[in-house]
């Protein structure tokens, strides 16, 4: 007979995916027990920090390292630039030096006291101003204005917006948000003639090794990285970096273990970020709301790297549109990916241009959305966010409020959201059963947070009728099967197929055995709570280990391999924010958050809801507080700590409510984290004009923009 190919159970018959499941690896977490990169300490091992240039363009004038090295426990310093060597742009190019020493304390004393001095070039460009100033010089050649493309034929906008019954014509600006890892990056590298040991805080494990492989003239395979725990990267730690090739080289050359961990000012210098944008959008509505005209310039702000933004009009269905995308160079540190990385950007765009149009026309904004989203997931989402914010007792549906005697406002925003999520058909997972009873599933994915050791758990757990605890999951290494990198929400639909189909090849090949014990067919067999029995007589049953006895001296071991149909892609999502804007201090308090999303069959109800919880913790931060600034003439970088550069805390903290959309019936598995990170800075901002009549255009929220834009308003 040929074997069943596997296949996920019905939602109301799985007894552990489907439900809360605690995170196996939370007690080593909650009681200090996790390792991360940070935390590894090996024999003779030293510690060694950057030398790294302030300003974003440069010229090395001197370095010397004379009173370093009379540092008590430095060991080793080292030119990584000389002398007239020009400094780019501030972040990688940036790194002129570095200092080892026996401890972090030496190493910190030493690098104190380095000798360095540069020659400032004006102007610094670290501002899109700057860059586009008329004789600016050029950051590459080419100029600092590149990469522009179009789509859609202007003339056709411009007729359609001259029919409109509305047009709104403004500019929508975001600045530069950084990741804020609180595990900074970094690496522990222990090189030996013939082979490396790289600790690395990463989320590519199986990806990693070529690049150190390549600098140090070794095998792939001679690399061995291991990743415990991540302490979060949120798409802004793939690759070895400057950092991490620094350490590898010189482990290597001093032969001994090289602990280089960024510091916090040194990671707001060089780790990335979320681009800026600035959008100058042009919008005309009929008066039934229907979206007719869209005229899109934008200009994405990434530093050294191209930035992301989707192309205008984003999610919302328009009759004709015209957008014209562009990257303007900084002389700042090159963007990386950020959870969905440009989707926030264009969502702030999209949704206050769909927001201003439907009070101009004195329309219901979230019946306006309805009318312009193709997808039904999206009417039954706002129509569920609505609801649970209290939309329909709301006062301000078609026109906004106004302050209280006590100057507080009161105040409700929308937003939708869009993820392709998919997967990627790499990962093998391993699942080992031994006669002792013990039972383990390797692959080597990483968990940055998102709960993939749980899940590889879980998974084996519900196809043999067990507890996830009672799985040895067996990650984040690159000398186990290879996996997917941690990024664009693809780890669940590339993984978790890999892990359903080892498991069920291993239950198959244990089946055999308990069969012919049970003197049944193998497809008779239930397992369930820890035993096995023969269907429709429970009497004839074996425990687990009893089962995994039958094998005697042998063990099972099987390889699965991702499956195209049990993944799924594309999640919707919908978030409702309530705000209140007190009109005499300009702060914005947001009150509670409400986000909706898809995602297919829930693997695990509890880690979608902390996914939840997350994304709109992510939004509110970035709707209200973070943001770098620079000093224009200068170039330094003011927000270069945690007091400079705030994020949201607890008191910060609305009420949340994290709603999984169990309407979606898709049966395929997929990644929705990303999703969840961007409407919620939208509909905050929109709950601002909601409250009291104030459109800001640009983020953050602050108290001084908040004052200022109600003084213009008088």
């Amino acid at each position: 007979m040929a074997a069943a190919r596997a296949e996920w159970e019905s939602r109301d018959t799985l007894d552990v995916l489907n439900h809360d499941i605690p995170r196996v690896d939370g007690p080593e977490k909650v009681s200090g027990l996790a390792r991360y990169t940070h935390d590894i300490r090996l024999p003779r091992m030293v510690y060694a920090r950057l030398v790294v240039c302030p300003y974003p363009r440069a010229t090395l004038r001197s370095l010397s390292f004379r009173k370093a090295n009379r540092i008590d426990g430095v060991v080793h310093t080292e030119a990584i630039k000389q002398e007239g060597d020009a400094i780019a742009y501030q972040g990688y190019d940036g790194v002129v030096g570095i200092v080892l020493g026996e401890t972090p304390e030496a190493a910190g004393e030493g690098l104190a006291v380095v000798d360095v001095d540069y020659d400032r070039l004006a102007p610094p460009l670290v501002t899109p101003e700057q860059s586009l100033a008329a004789g600016a010089p050029e950051l590459r050649s080419g100029g600092n204005a590149r990469g522009e493309s179009s789509s859609g034929d202007a003339d056709d906008v411009q007729a359609e917006l001259e029919s409109a019954d509305f047009v709104v014509d403004e500019t929508y600006t975001l600045a530069v948000q950084h990741h804020v890892c609180l595990e900074t990056h970094g690496v522990v590298a222990s090189v030996l003639a013939d082979e490396a040991t790289i600790y690395h805080s990463n989320q590519f494990v199986s990806g990693d090794a070529r690049e150190f492989a390549r600098l140090l003239e070794l095998p792939n395979d001679a690399i061995h990285i291991i990743t415990d725990h991540v302490g979060g990267g949120f798409g802004s730690k793939f690759g070895a970096g400057v950092e991490g090739l620094l350490a590898a080289r010189l482990s290597r050359d001093l032969e001994r273990p090289v602990h280089l961990m960024l510091s916090r000012r040194d990671e707001f210098l060089m780790a990335g970020n979320r681009s800026g944008s600035v959008q100058r959008l042009k919008g005309g509505a009929n008066a039934d709301g229907t979206l007719v005209a869209l005229h899109a310039d934008a200009d994405r702000i990434g530093g050294m790297g191209n930035g992301s933004l989707p192309t205008p009009p984003y999610i919302y269905t328009v009759g004709e549109s015209f957008a014209r995308v562009r990257s303007v160079l900084t002389a700042t540190d090159p963007s990386r990916a950020m959870r969905a990385p440009g989707h926030p950007q264009a969502s702030f765009g999209m949704e206050s241009l769909v927001d201003e149009l439907a009070a101009g026309l004195a329309l219901d904004p979230v019946e306006m959305r309805k009318r312009n989203l193709s997808d039904e997931a999206w009417h039954r989402q706002l129509d569920r966010v609505a609801s649970e914010i209290g939309w329909h007792r709301h006062p301000n549906r078609t026109r906004h409020g106004s302050p209280d005697a006590d100057g507080m406002a009161f105040g409700i925003g929308f937003g939708v959201s869009v993820w392709g999520s998919g997967s990627m058909p790499i990962t093998i997972c391993e699942v080992r059963i031994s006669a002792d009873g013990s039972i383990s599933a390797s692959t080597a994915t990483q968990d940055i947070g998102q709960g993939s050791r749980t899940l590889v758990a879980a998974i084996v757990a519900e196809e043999f009728g067990l507890s996830p605890t009672d799985i040895n999951e067996r990650i984040g290494d690159n000398r186990l099967p290879p996996s997917v990198y941690s990024g664009g929400s693809i780890t669940t639909g590339s993984l978790a197929p890999a892990v359903k189909h080892g498991a069920h090849l291993a239950r198959e090949a244990l089946s055999e055995r308990v069969a012919a014990s049970l003197a049944c067919e193998p497809d008779d067999l239930v397992w369930s709570a820890g035993s096995v029995h023969v269907g429709g007589n429970s009497s004839r049953s074996l425990t687990w280990k009893q089962a995994c006895a039958l094998l005697g001296s042998e063990t099972i071991s099987v390889n699965g391999h991702w499956q195209a149909h049990l993944a799924d892609q594309g999640v919707h999502g919908a978030q409702a924010a309530s705000v209140t804007v007190d009109t005499l201090t300009g702060r914005v308090q947001v009150v509670k958050m409400v986000c909706i999303q898809d995602q297919g069959l829930p693997l695990n109800r509890m880690a979608l809801r902390s996914q939840i919880n997350g994304g709109m913790i992510g939004a509110l931060s970035y709707a209200l507080l973070e943001e770098r600034v620079h000093d224009e003439a200068s170039g330094l970088l003011l927000t270069d700590d945690m007091d400079s550069y705030r994020i949201a805390g607890c008191q910060e903290m609305p009420e949340m409510v994290a709603i999984i959309d169990d309407d979606d019936t898709r049966t395929g598995v997929m990644g929705m984290a990303e999703a969840t990170a961007i409407p919620g800075a939208s509909a905050i901002a929109n709950a601002v004009y909601n409250a009291c009549g104030l459109r800001l255009r640009s983020l953050p929220l602050t108290p001084d923009r908040v004052l200022t834009g109600l003084a213009a308003m008088g």
